[in-house]
């Protein structure tokens, strides 16, 4: 009875379709590039709900910055939340495309994409009430909280599916 190390897969992580088989060493060069960019991303739910949080968040951004402010400070943490929160996505997403995570496997993907989306929208929660409340009826403050709300309702979903893929896959996969 041999109590090996035991290798869990990460590519289950990125919530889309398994990464097909790999091609035989005799194919073409055109083999190569289909293993460096993982097409069936762009099109899994994960992948497009990626694309949705950084739209919104770009959209709550920039519907902020256009506008007359009345709060500083309030205005300019939303700023800094959406920011940092759409730069960590559009990593994440580059991580999932480029198949990096098959390379780094120092790293706990499933976990630390868990971990920074439970923290961002905590933070993206925070600052769209404080950018709703201190919005003043001005409409562009009001679209920059609106689209804030719903980047973190979509962070929110890929919570969940983040902790359905990495916790409840390896939990199952434990006793068999």
């Amino acid at each position: 009875m041999s109590h090996g190390a035991r290798v869990i897969r990460t590519g289950v992580s990125s919530g889309g379709p398994a990464a097909p088989p790999a091609a035989a060493p005799s194919s073409s060069s055109a083999g190569s590039d289909a293993e460096l960019m993982d097409g069936a991303y762009f099109r899994s739910c994960a992948g497009m709900l990626k694309v949705a949080q950084m739209i919104s968040l770009l959209i709550g951004f920039i519907s902020v910055n256009n506008s007359p402010w009345t709060d500083y400070s309030a205005y300019s943490y939303f700023q800094i939340v959406t920011m940092c929160d759409l730069v960590m996505i559009l990593f994440f997403y580059i991580i999932h495309i480029f198949r990096i995570y098959r390379k780094l496997t120092c790293v706990s993907w499933p976990l630390a994409e868990f971990l920074h989306y439970l923290i961002g929208t905590i933070l993206l929660l925070i600052a769209s009430i404080v950018a709703a409340s201190k919005s003043y009826n001005l409409s562009g403050l009001v679209a920059g909280a609106t689209f804030g709300f719903l980047a973190t309702i979509l962070c929110v979903l890929s919570i969940w599916s983040s902790y359905k893929v990495s916790c409840i896959t390896q939990s199952t996969s434990k006793y068999h």
